[in-house]
C-alpha cells in the first residue's frame, strides 16, 4: 500500500536539505521525495513498503534536527 511520510527538517542549509532527500531516495519503496512549506522544511516521501521507523532514523542520522511529523495511507 502507498504511503505519504511528512519529515519537519529544522535546518536552514541547502547542503543538509539535499543529504536528507539524497538518504531518503535511497531507501528502498520510495518512488518521490520533495521538499515542501514556504520555508522548504518539510521532506514529502511517497512510496510503498517503506519501514517508516527505519527512513525517519536513517535521516536523524544525517540531519540531528528531523521529526516525523505525518504518516498517511494513498
Amino acid at each position: 500500500m502507498k504511503r505519504k511520510i511528512v519529515i519537519k527538517i529544522q535546518t536552514e542549509c541547502e547542503k543538509c536539505r539535499k543529504k536528507a532527500m539524497m538518504v531518503a531516495a535511497q531507501t528502498s519503496g520510495v518512488n518521490s521525495v520533495e521538499m515542501q512549506g514556504e520555508s522548504k522544511n518539510q521532506m514529502v516521501v511517497i512510496g510503498e513498503g517503506i519501514d517508516v521507523a527505519a527512513l525517519a532514523k536513517s535521516v536523524r542520522k544525517k540531519i540531528k534536527n528531523a521529526s516525523l511529523e505525518i504518516v498517511q495511507q494513498l
